[in-house]
């Protein structure tokens, strides 16, 4: 009795500092008993996939367990969304959400998702600006030559995205409807395309996520003409702002994360969670991925619960106002 007591007594010290949430995930660690699947929503190339892979390459070691980095593009990312909101909450299905998860209720007539309701926010790894370039055969040298460009051709200037409804597409939407152009939008599905058509020179311009590009203006094969940010780069510090070269004020930029399906158990987020935090805080990760373009932010679930309901309230007044459509 005396034992039993001890032992009690001390368990009861061990938690008493915690809440009653994480003292549950304290009594009831959780590992993962199978393979775990993240779910990228675009095609392979682009900055979700690439922060996906380097993710799961990462936590596959950390578990104990493989960790399967699986593309699902397709209707402007909402088959992913819908897969993993309607998957088992088990912690063993993960999505790489973006900006497009918060955009697409309000640019598609009908999604079988909320982003508020069907996901367990989990920690919001990255965020970046959205480039503006085009090929290094393009007359144009800057924004306003660009601007000017547009107007000369009258609509038929083609301007790519990683898809309808993707941050690139809405960034280009604004930019028209601030500069008073129009454009010819070219969807694709995801960045990586759309980057290597732009090379190819099947397009002429293109509003992509900079981690997908930065390789290629390193390279030569393509020139940037400015980042969507309020501020610059440092990836390419030498590239402008549109808000500095041309349109003030001008802000778009994408946030990326790690979600899970509604309900997933408390010991799994708290472990997936700090598995995350632990992997973005690496030297050879985090140095890794601001080379790519991305500003690390390692925002845990409340933080990231809390912007994922400011996008979806922010974006419906956005599409509405630039005419936006998911076709």
């Amino acid at each position: 009795m005396i034992r039993r007591d001890l032992l009690l007594r001390s368990a009861l010290l061990g938690t008493a500092g915690l809440s009653p949430r994480q003292a549950l995930a304290q009594e009831q660690p959780w590992s993962p008993d199978r393979p775990l699947r993240i779910i990228i929503p675009v095609s392979p190339g682009g900055s979700l996939d690439i922060l996906g892979r380097v993710l799961a390459r990462h936590l596959a070691p950390r578990l104990g367990q493989p960790v399967v980095a699986d593309n699902h593009p397709g209707a402007g990312s909402n088959l992913a969304f819908e897969l993993v909101a309607r998957a088992r909450p088990d912690g063993l299905t993960l999505l790489v959400g973006s900006d497009p998860l918060t955009i697409n209720p309000s640019l598609y007539p009908r999604v079988g998702f909320d982003p508020v309701r069907d996901f367990t926010p989990i920690i919001e790894a990255v965020r970046a600006p959205q480039v503006l370039v085009v090929n290094p055969r393009s007359p144009v040298t800057d924004v306003a030559s660009f601007i000017d460009w547009a107007k000369e051709q009258e609509g038929r200037l083609t301007v790519a995205s990683q898809g309808n409804g993707s941050i690139g597409h809405l960034a280009g939407a604004v930019f028209a409807q601030q500069a008073d152009v129009r454009f010819t939008h070219v969807p694709y599905r995801g960045g990586g395309p759309a980057v290597i058509d732009l090379v190819a020179g099947h397009v002429e311009s293109l509003f992509v996520t900079l981690p997908a590009a930065i390789e290629h203006i390193r390279g030569g094969r393509l020139r940037a003409l400015a980042v969507t940010g309020a501020e610059r780069s440092p990836a390419i510090p030498d590239v402008p702002t549109v808000a500095e070269t041309a349109l003030p004020g001008f802000d778009v930029v994408t946030w990326q994360g790690i979600l899970a399906p509604a309900g997933t158990p408390q010991a799994a987020t708290d472990r997936l969670t700090a598995e995350f935090a632990a992997i973005l805080a690496l030297p050879e990760v985090a140095g890794d991925l601001a080379r790519q373009g991305f500003t690390v932010t390692a925002n845990g679930p409340d933080r990231f619960a809390a912007l994922v309901r400011a996008e979806a309230e922010r974006w419906p007044a956005v599409v509405r106002s630039t005419g936006a459509r998911s076709e």
